[in-house]
C-alpha cells in the first residue's frame, strides 16, 4: 500500500495555526481522489511525499538550495551579479 501524509491547516483568527497529520491509502479510487483534493489547496493543505528508497539516508536538496547553487555558479562564470526568481 502506498500512504501519502498530508497536514491540514486551520487558521483561527489569522493567529493561530492547528494542523493534523492524515495518512491516505492512494491504492484506492478515493484515496487518490482525496490526494488530488488535498493537492488543490496549498494554502491549508502541506501534502508530504515519502522518500523513494533509492535516495534514503542520501542528502537531498530543497528547490532554494537548488537554485541558490545555480545562482551562485552562473554569477562566477559571467561575473553578474543577478538574483534569480523562483
Amino acid at each position: 500500500m502506498h500512504y501519502y501524509y498530508a497536514s491540514i491547516h486551520k487558521s483561527i483568527k489569522q493567529s493561530t495555526m492547528q494542523t493534523i497529520n492524515v495518512k491516505i491509502n492512494i491504492d484506492s479510487p478515493t484515496g487518490r481522489r482525496l490526494l488530488k483534493e488535498l493537492e488543490r489547496h496549498p494554502k491549508v493543505a502541506k501534502v508530504e511525499y515519502p522518500v523513494p528508497e533509492t535516495i534514503a539516508g542520501e542528502k537531498t536538496y530543497t528547490i532554494e538550495e537548488v537554485f541558490s547553487k545555480v545562482e551562485e555558479k552562473l554569477n562566477n562564470h559571467y561575473g553578474t551579479n543577478q538574483k534569480l526568481k523562483y
